[in-house]
């Protein structure tokens, strides 16, 4: 497929619609809280929902790489509107296409690829973050059905989604073995949609806790084997982490973009600041770190879409580009001084915007643990 694959062109109608349709409207996304239905109209009429989703389903029919590039130029734009997309795409349309049986794909697929439906992904809870084996949402079969009940925190789309990916226990373990995953529409009675989270960044993106009450979910929908769902999870953050970090790229490219023109505009002591060394260093550190992730991002996009095995790598992608945002977006407001500070100037919500992809789809430390168990294999 990638022979055949313009990634520039694809690149430039991203960074093209960002630019004039996400740029002039991020800091508005930000104050509000919410992403504009107008956006996720333009997002859905650009095939951006179904970007690697297969042509017979109605999607793009493209490849993880080219899906990365996009949520980098997404994310450039306003990285609430990035993280959308991603956890869209990575949570709920690949778990579907990896694990999902033909009926599931068939009656699914088309509705997410087309922004009928959208998506999000419910593993973690009140009590069980980083630790998935802990989960106590519970799935009870009643015999040509299931009945779920539990609560599932920091669901990305919550409120605009209507299919989840639920992982509940079908039997009662101490850990992650008795996890199974299901297709659960949030129309169903008892999905409720409880507290938005008030959040430091990606403000636009909704964020909620969600109560499950007794939900009917029928036989079909369980997906993947039973009891296998903790490597439902697992694979599926193994994607996502790769989205997440052409989230955190495009909010350090977006940083590093204003922070070089202003040090090219702003001039003190008779000079700009771009003539100054100490900035011109800060500079070769940011270009030097936005490259480097990008080129871990490529390569476990690639991986991917090869099939081998890139948990390493999409850890590692992860890791730098969530971590080089963070220290790029704080050199940013740096080189900006006190202007950097404020909200009149858009990299104090870069910075914002930055911290959260140390944290989900799995905190950096956990990172560095799938990272080692790779190094330390036998």
């Amino acid at each position: 497929m990638s022979n055949v694959i313009d990634y520039k062109e694809i690149r430039e109608m991203a960074s093209k619609f960002a630019d004039s349709e996400l740029v002039p409207r991020a800091a508005k996304i930000d104050e509000e809280g919410k992403i504009p239905s107008v956006v996720i109209e333009q997002l859905k009429e650009n095939g951006f929902l179904g970007i690697y989703v297969p042509e017979e389903y109605g999607g793009a029919g493209l490849d993880y790489y080219a899906y990365a590039l996009i949520v980098e130029e997404l994310s450039r734009g306003c990285a609430s509107t990035g993280v959308f997309v991603s956890a869209h795409t990575s949570l709920c349309v690949w778990p579907i296409l990896e694990f999902g049986t033909p009926e599931q794909k068939q009656k699914y697929l088309p509705k997410l690829a087309s922004g009928e439906m959208i998506g999000c992904f419910c593993l973690s809870e009140p009590n069980a973050g980083s630790d998935a084996g802990s989960l106590t949402t519970f799935a009870e079969d009643k015999g040509d059905h299931y009945i779920i009940n539990g609560v599932k925190n920091w669901i990305t789309n919550g409120k605009e989604a209507g299919l989840a990916i639920v992982f509940a226990k079908t039997r009662k373990t101490d850990d992650y073995k008795g996890i199974s995953a299901f297709i659960v529409e949030t129309s169903s009675e008892g999905f409720n949609v409880m507290k938005a989270e008030d959040k430091l960044g990606i403000r636009g993106s909704s964020t909620t806790q969600i109560q499950l009450d007794k939900i009917k979910v029928p036989k079909e929908n369980l997906l993947g084997p039973l009891e296998k769902g903790f490597r439902v999870a697992m694979g599926t953050l193994d994607g996502g982490r790769i989205g997440i970090a052409a989230q955190a790229l495009g909010i350090a490219e977006a940083a590093f973009r204003y922070a070089k023109k202003y040090a090219s505009e702003r001039i003190q002591f008779g000079n700009p600041l771009s003539n100054l060394q100490g900035i011109q260093f800060m500079v070769a550190d940011m270009s030097t770190k936005i490259d480097a992730s990008r080129l871990l991002i490529e390569d476990a996009s690639r991986m991917k879409d090869r099939k081998e095995n890139y948990s390493k790598r999409s850890a590692q992608a992860k890791l730098m580009a969530a971590e080089s945002a963070m220290w790029i977006t704080t050199k940013a407001i740096q080189i900006c001084g006190g202007n950097g500070y404020t909200r009149e100037y858009p990299v104090e919500r870069h910075f914002r915007d930055a911290k959260i992809t140390e944290i989900y789809e799995g905190t950096s430390e956990v990172q560095r643990i799938v990272i080692a168990s790779h190094e330390f294999k036998a």
